[in-house]
């Protein structure tokens, strides 16, 4: 019996499982007032669906194994376990000897979940609600169970990989919780989808100012609160090395946190609460594949680092001309980006400036290309195929009054709301 190791998990997944409703919350107070109950919607929309879809399909898909019996697909590649559809072998596992199988397939799930969510912010104040939940269930069906598979799905012996996805046993790539498959892919998918629905109506440089500025840092609490358990527990055990992880989720943050700041008054003239909420954000991104392989001064290295490139990177949808309402792109897809290769740079005992080469650094950067490609080109069919179809973007006329009452038929705010009538 591993009891302490399945309430590891299970406060880990509870943790992890947070994150999403926090993720609502620094959405929703990031878009306008008209718009909040839709951008939250998405994040509580994608909680559901992709649960449900975890549990009857997802896991199979993702920890599906050759070597377990009733499999069909492409070892290590994209497949289904057939004996884990509705996790019925977790199941009999946990009731007759050990609930670590069971809890470890909840605490995954909460990834999947909290993966989707993240895509939803570059496509804010445009988008109709059931185009975007068939996108979630696509796009979860078709990128996240095969990646996840990829990079978490693996067996060790003497501290080494025998066994695996491809990215993880065949390239060799490090990920301690999620850099690419996390990070990586929902940040490039959040680019394909701002591609396809286009700019919002008036599209400029602050063009809308965060309507809820508390709102917005509630979240942030709530996302680092859960990140705790995000990477700890993706070590599975409470050890050491769950410890550097949980340190390095403290370290890297506050890092970026300051620099982000400091990056404001320079460039600004004044440091904002939204822009140190937003580098507490990057520096946990690029953290997130790197948090058990570095020491914390490296740590807070990279999080100095990460907090200035993520400031200078969400500016490049001005340039470019890319409307990623939220900068998942910037903040996602670049700090996950930055996070991976730092480890091929300063990884314990792999990274190229502290004398171990530069292989370690290659293959950190084929993950990075890999899952970057693959999900920008399959959530670019996807979005393309469902606007092209049905319609995924709201009418102008809808956007500009703002989608709440159109999408949801509630506001959030009843002194905004012109069904709202005085009662005594």
């Amino acid at each position: 019996m591993h009891t302490d190791q399945t309430m590891f998990l299970i406060i880990c997944s509870a943790l992890v499982l947070f994150m999403t409703p926090g993720l609502a919350f620094f959405y929703g107070g990031l878009v306008r007032a008209s718009s909040v109950v839709s951008m939250m919607m998405m994040s509580i929309g994608s909680l559901g669906l992709i649960g449900v879809m975890w549990v009857l399909f997802g896991y199979a898909i993702s920890f599906a194994n050759a070597g377990h019996g009733n499999y069909i697909g492409w070892d290590g590649v994209v497949g289904i376990d057939l004996n884990k559809l509705g996790l019925e072998d977790l199941v009999k596992q946990a009731l007759a000897n050990d609930g670590t199988g069971l809890a470890f397939a909840g605490f995954q799930g909460t990834f999947a979940v909290i993966t989707v969510a993240l895509i939803s912010g570059a496509i804010a104040d445009r988008a109709r609600f059931g185009s975007w939940m068939i996108f979630a269930g696509l796009w979860a069906t078709l990128v996240y169970f095969p990646v996840a598979g990829w990079i978490f799905n693996f067996s060790t012996k003497d501290g080494k990989v025998i066994n695996g996805g491809w990215l993880v046993n065949n390239v060799g790539v490090l990920d301690f919780a999620g850099g690419t498959v996390v990070e990586v892919a929902s940040g490039a998918s959040a680019l394909a989808l701002a591609l396809v629905l286009g700019k919002r109506f008036g599209f400029t440089k602050g063009m809308h100012a965060p309507h809820n500025v508390p709102l917005v840092l509630i979240g942030v609490a709530i996302l680092w609160f859960g990140w705790f358990g995000f990477n700890a527990g993706s070590e599975l055990a409470a050890d050491g090395i769950a410890s550097l992880a949980f340190i390095n989720t403290l370290a890297a943050p506050v890092g970026a946190m300051v620099t982000w700041a400091l990056y404001e008054k320079l460039a600004h003239g004044k440091p904002t609460s939204i822009g140190v909420a937003s580098g507490a954000i990057a520096g946990l991104v690029a953290i997130t594949p790197s948090c058990a392989y570095l020491t914390p001064g490296w740590t807070l290295l990279l999080g100095a680092i990460v907090g200035v490139i993520c400031a200078l990177a969400i500016e490049l949808k001005f340039v470019l001309g890319f409307d990623d309402s939220l900068d998942v792109v910037g903040i996602h897809l670049v700090g996950g980006i930055v996070g991976t290769l730092f480890i091929g740079l300063f990884g314990n005992n792999v990274g190229l400036l502290l004398g171990f080469g530069p292989a370690q650094l290659g293959k950190q950067l084929i993950g990075v290309l890999v899952v970057m490609i693959y999900a920008f080109a399959i959530s670019y069919a996807l979005g393309w195929l469902i606007q092209k179809t049905i319609g995924f973007r709201v009418t102008s006329t809808d956007e500009i009054a703002g989608v709440d009452l159109i999408q949801h038929g509630e506001l959030a705010y009843a002194g905004t709301d012109p069904r709202w009538t005085w009662r005594n």
